[in-house]
């Protein structure tokens, strides 16, 4: 089976080493390239034959910082996904750093075995939320100010709601074409109609957006 291929950007050499390391030494695993800041791995994509599938990107770098970084990729380098990793890791961040395009946003104070099946997740589904994050996005509407909430205002047809409930579910859009009867390009269609009505940047926007509006049940997340 093809390794993950991944880069990874901190400014923290150590830390960028020892992850480094830590990956290229796991199978299934191989670490492209490493990068300082948000300039130089955009300088390393640009000059690369190969893509990395995933970028490990810190958040608070000198430099360009990941949140820079990140809209730099979902223009230039819509394929690659992000996972931030950050020791500035603060719920205030989830919604922002999911609108701009990450796939996951996690602590650096994760074990290794459990960024790697992060890693895993975000390979195979495209979205990873943390435990303490699927709590904060199911608080009650009472709670409304304190969540994360992603254009509030969208008005969504019932196939559109239909189709998000299945995104949501991780389905692709061949699996989605099979349950509605519908093709793979109509599924296409809606999705990128829910793109537009709901803000999100990415599918883990989209999940945010169905949770938080009570599309979707949280007992239906896929889990690691």
């Amino acid at each position: 089976m093809k390794n993950i291929s991944i880069a990874v950007t901190d400014d923290d050499s150590l830390i960028a080493g020892l992850l480094q390391d830590f990956l290229n030494n796991s199978e299934g695993y191989e670490v492209l390239f490493s990068a300082s800041d948000g300039s130089e791995l955009i300088a390393k994509l640009n000059d690369s034959r190969q893509l990395p599938d995933i970028v490990l990107l810190d958040l608070k770098m000198e430099g360009m910082d990941g949140i820079e970084a990140t809209r730099h990729l979902k223009i230039h380098f819509p394929t690659i996904k992000i996972i931030v990793i950050s020791s500035h890791y603060k719920h205030s961040f989830l919604n922002f750093m999911f609108k701009t395009g990450a796939s996951a946003f996690v602590p650096k104070g994760i074990s290794p075995i459990l960024l790697k099946q992060i890693i895993q997740a975000v390979h195979a589904k495209s979205v990873y939320f943390m435990e303490d994050q699927i709590a904060c996005m199911q608080e009650k509407p009472a709670a409304r100010t304190s969540r994360f909430i992603i254009n509030d205002d969208a008005d969504l047809s019932e196939r559109e709601i239909e189709v998000l409930k299945l995104i949501s579910m991780q389905k692709t859009a061949n699996e989605i074409g099979e349950i509605l009867h519908i093709t793979g390009r109509t599924v296409e269609g809606h999705k990128n109609n829910l793109f537009i009505k709901t803000g999100a940047k990415n599918i883990a926007g989209l999940v945010v957006y169905a949770i938080q509006h009570d599309i979707i049940s949280i007992d239906l997340l896929p889990r690691i």
